[in-house]
């Protein structure tokens, strides 16, 4: 079985040890429009391909899934020349962000079967004409379905069918995974093709035991963010689905980026997030091995 990266297809046993949820780099939406941004993509490209070359070498960490959504700045060819370059296998994805903060109006005005054409052209042709290929669909399903976002989670369902690649879920302050886990099944998509995402968030262990019982895997895929939940909590959490069975589920990352433009429209800000000057580091987490 292979798995789709930046630089071509693996066997899945290649992928070793993986990061599933991180991201190289993220534009807010709009920002590209702000004058007083400045993005140095020389300079992120470095740094990135230094902090993967670490995670390589340090701490075993040979592949690294980044599902930013097509919207937020997701720049394929740029993690197709860090991966070459550290020596990391990337996998990027197909598939847009939330109806709050996404869903340009021109793919809203698309219908389902257009949505779709699109994800399963970006896994099977390539994404524009860069040549890089989505190895997953990314889902962004928020607390409450809106209709626009019911229709590109019906289109990620064609997309899956149509291609066989995995399906990442968002969530917001782990809620509404169940819900999401309902609408893919009546969409015909396997739950074990699922990693439902961001439940971390969410203190309730009994929302957790709803999700992996649903079959889907849990991520556990924003730790280090303290002010959604603190990761006691998360460990806790983490320590009761294992003592019941459900360690093969349990998916671990940190939805950490190298750099961004732009300051957050949903984070909490930070001093550094507050500078219009935006440094390579971005205003996000700074690093890959919080989790370590």
């Amino acid at each position: 079985m292979r798995v789709q990266t930046a630089t071509g297809p693996i066997l899945v046993r290649s992928l070793g040890r993986t990061l599933m949820h991180e991201h190289l780099f993220i534009a807010f939406p709009g920002a590209w429009f702000d004058p007083f941004l400045k993005f140095d993509r020389a300079a992120l490209i470095e740094e990135a391909v230094g902090r993967l070359v670490e995670l390589r070498t340090e701490h075993g960490v040979c592949a690294f899934v980044d599902p930013c959504p097509i919207e937020l700045g997701r720049d394929v060819l740029l993690m197709k020349e860090v991966s070459e370059k550290s020596g990391v296998h990337i996998v990027c994805t197909t598939g847009f962000y939330h109806e709050g903060l996404g869903l340009p109006s021109y793919w809203r005005a698309r219908n389902l079967d257009e949505i779709a054409e699109l994800y399963v052209r970006e896994i099977t042709q390539g994404i524009g004409d860069t040549g890089v290929r989505a190895g997953a669909i990314n889902l962004d399903g928020r607390t409450h379905c809106h209709p626009a976002g019911e229709e590109f989670l019906a289109a990620a369902c064609i997309g899956q069918k149509a291609t066989g690649v995995p399906i990442i879920t968002h969530t917001t302050q782990g809620c509404a995974g169940p819900e999401q886990q309902l609408l893919l099944a009546a969409g015909g998509v396997a739950a074990d093709r699922c990693l439902t995402g961001h439940c971390c968030a969410n203190p309730d262990h009994a929302y957790h035991r709803r999700v992996v019982d649903g079959g889907s895997h849990i991520g556990f895929d924003q730790i280090g963010y303290a002010h959604f939940q603190q990761d006691d909590v998360r460990a806790e959490n983490v320590a009761k689905l294992m003592r019941g069975g459900f360690r093969a589920q349990i998916i671990m990352s940190m939805d950490h980026a190298c750099g961004s433009l732009g300051r957050p429209t949903t984070h909490q800000l930070t001093p550094e997030s507050e500078d219009r000057t935006v440094k390579v580091t971005g205003s996000l987490a700074p690093a890959y091995l919080h989790v370590h």
